[in-house]
């Protein structure tokens, strides 16, 4: 990339604001671009400060002038990624009583249609028409939709500007009108009372914290709904769903170390929550009902991934609790779904999961798992309780997604759907293996890889490194369509599973956490590093990405290890980590301090985040090529984050780069809204990916 045929950049005014905390004296000179009104322009994006507008369409300028001469390249990715999506797609039905509900597209459209037909099949009827509700939006996104118990009315919710505040509306099936009722500022998600008459449904506040569960009845207005529930804690986060039976509302509350879960019965919606156990710091617990008992996925007793108990339903206090399945090392039990005589664990061991079905009468268990080195498996879940099949979904970095049902009593599986590629994918020309990577302490990280299978293995091909690595979410092996437009290009796409994930054990992210989060960063350059030794790629032949707290570690490898990478691309990063987390009117800030550690009250903290936070440790040297990707109305990691980190970068670094920002000014953490729209953004990476190792130009 030729230095002198680029265009100015902007430049951020500096105005230095300091702040002193434990005696440290930090200078911001670009604190001036957060909006003092941030969060009436989530609601409101229009009244954002106008020299702050301004500075972010003259970067948005900036970027697009920069990556004009890969306009064309942009329209051939986005036309190739179309091609490979199903247009008219839709999902395998899901049984429920007389119907079976289901989710599809049309030929062209961007957003989803919700249906049902009869149960044992027939013509759907459509009841949501995704396309013809966004139609009067810039912006559009379904929340959720849930039809009630007596199959009647669906309640569903859209959020219209990016900022995540979910309206809430009922709709008759048989008019195919909405009620009168709507519900504002909610988090998307309804639960259903017994009767129908009303559903419960989680209120956000001013700070877009979810703390407060409420009761609308139909026909009423929102500001005669009953509070049921108020969480005190402002570092908790509060929602609801309902059981495995359905016979209750949970209302699930927590941080990123501690929860506790309370229930209503649905046929008696008035009632008082019951709590099933009080709150214990560093104990997590979640519960399903089967008959006279409750089911729980808990770590208490020092379990660190987890293991299953059985309690007393009229008698939930913890000392109650017994062992079903033991905590194993080594194995992380993900997740739990009870039917009315099996239970289903999801479970994973070495970053590779299986499915563990327990005839609850027999006590007798057997696996579903599968045979490639890297694959993701899920369990999707159903409406119904009293059945034997069990529906889940496995792919793998070359296999497009399968669903399949399976029988639990006669062991027998039925694939329903694989997902069809109309341009044409065939799995036998790509490879997917594994390799681990050592990191600074011996610690072996699994890296997931993807390439053709007539690539020459010398050191030449680039290669593009994903990494998260937080809140101890883990990184499937699963496949990805878009991703072929690198990989038929000659990239290598690789996947880190470093610690702050879960993909190792529950263990694998507490070490990557709070004071042990650097492990995060190095075994993301441990993973490139090793990526070199097996002759996949070579220093300055990877593009790094990661989003939200995965921006966080580009920001982080951008400072440490800068120099094994061609450029590094980083969607809605979360990189002013001190800041945010000393400002406690931030939606995330009190909720993220289990994850991150307590800057405002804790020295140790504050000393620990100011170490790594990427915005703070911006050096004088040379940096990669960046784009920076953010969302104006982003409740989560908000816009003035990525602008902040580019303005600085661009003040401090001595070479290299360019440093981009691109704000979409019309949506959230998200990005853009419909499945096409997705793309663009999707192209606008790729294509910078490619511009970094040089092919964007071959491409003319």
């Amino acid at each position: 990339m030729d230095q002198k045929s680029l265009l100015t950049p902007p430049v951020a005014e500096r105005r230095p604001h300091s702040t002193t905390t434990h005696g440290i004296t930090i200078v911001d000179d670009y604190a001036w671009l957060k909006d003092e009104n941030w969060q009436d322009v989530l609601r409101d994006p229009s009244i954002l400060n106008p020299e702050i507008r301004n500075y972010l369409e003259a970067e948005n300028a900036y970027t697009e002038s920069l990556l004009g001469h890969t306009a064309g390249l942009q329209k051939r990715l986005v036309k190739e990624m179309r091609g490979r999506i199903k247009e008219d797609d839709s999902s395998v039905p899901s049984k429920d009583g007389p119907y079976a509900y289901m989710r599809k597209f049309r030929e062209g459209g961007q957003h989803e249609l919700f249906g049902r037909m009869p149960r044992e099949g027939g013509e759907a009827e459509i009841i949501l028409d995704g396309d013809e509700l966004a139609a009067a939006y810039e912006y559009f996104k379904f929340g959720g939709a849930r039809h009630s118990p007596d199959h009647r009315l669906q309640a569903w919710s859209a959020d219209t500007k990016g900022s995540e505040y979910f309206s809430i509306r009922v709709r008759d099936w048989a008019t195919k009108k909405d009620l009168d009722d709507v519900v504002e500022d909610t988090d998307g998600g309804v639960v259903w009372n017994g009767d129908s008459s009303a559903f419960f449904y989680v209120k956000l506040d001013d700070n877009h914290r979810p703390l407060q569960v409420w009761r609308h009845r139909l026909g009423t207005k929102q500001s005669e709904d009953l509070l049921v529930y108020e969480e005190k804690d402002a570092g908790w986060f509060t929602h609801v769903h309902e059981s495995s039976t359905g016979r209750y509302c949970v209302i699930a509350g927590g941080d990123h170390d501690t929860s506790e879960q309370r229930l209503i019965h649905l046929a008696d919606p008035l009632a008082k929550p019951r709590l099933v156990a009080a709150r214990e710091e560093g104990v997590q617990y979640s519960v399903n009902d089967r008959g006279d008992q409750l089911f729980i996925l808990t770590n208490v007793d020092k379990a660190i991934d987890f293991k299953i108990m059985t309690t007393p339903l009229n008698a939930t206090e913890r000392a109650n609790w017994r062992d079903l399945i033991p905590y194993r090392e080594g194995v992380y039990v993900l997740d739990l779904e009870l039917f009315s005589g099996h239970m289903v664990r999801l479970e994973r061991a070495n970053a590779l999961p299986a499915v563990v079905i327990r005839d609850l009468a027999s006590g007798e268990e057997h696996a579903i798992a599968f045979d490639e080195a890297a694959y993701s498996l899920d369990t999707l879940g159903t409406y119904e309780f009293e059945t034997t099949n069990l529906r889940f979904s496995y792919s793998s970095m070359t296999t497009p997604s399968e669903i399949y049902d399976y029988d639990m009593a006669k062991r027998t599986r039925t694939l329903r759907k694989r997902l069809e590629i109309p341009s044409g994918h065939n799995p036998a020309d790509y490879v997917t293996t594994r390799i681990m990577a050592k990191s600074h302490d011996g610690a072996e990280v699994p890296v997931s890889i993807l390439h053709r299978r007539d690539l020459k293995r010398d050191g030449s091909a680039p290669l593009l490194l994903y990494g998260y690595g937080s809140y101890g979410m883990a990184m499937p092996a699963s496949f990805s369509a878009n991703r072929l437009s690198l990989v038929d290009r000659g990239f290598v796409y690789a996947i880190a599973h470093i610690r702050g994930g879960a993909d190792k054990g529950w263990g694998w992210y507490l070490d990557g956490k709070r004071a042990k989060k650097t492990n995060t960063f190095v075994d993301f350059v441990a993973s490139a590093r090793a990526l070199i030794a097996e002759k996949y790629t070579s220093e300055k032949r990877i593009v790094a990405q990661g989003g939200s707290a995965g921006g966080m570690l580009m920001g982080a490898v951008a400072n440490s290890a800068g120099e094994l990478f061609a450029g590094i691309v980083a969607e809605v990063p979360f990189v002013d980590v001190l800041n945010t987390m000393l400002d406690l009117s931030l939606p995330l800030t009190p909720p993220e301090w289990p994850e991150w550690g307590n800057p405002t009250e804790s020295a140790t903290d504050f000393k620990t985040i100011l170490s790594y936070s990427p915005y703070d440790n911006i050096e004088a040297k040379q940096y990669p090529a960046i784009l920076a990707m953010g969302g104006l109305t982003d409740p989560r990691v908000t816009y003035w984050e990525p602008a902040k980190w580019v303005a600085r970068l661009r003040a401090t670094m001595t070479g290299g780069g360019p440093v981009l920002l691109r704000t979409n000014m019309g949506a959230g953490h998200g990005g853009a809204s419909g499945r096409f729209n997705r793309l663009d953004e999707v192209a606008i990476a790729y294509a910078f990916s490619l511009w970094a190792v040089g092919l964007a130009e071959a491409e003319g």
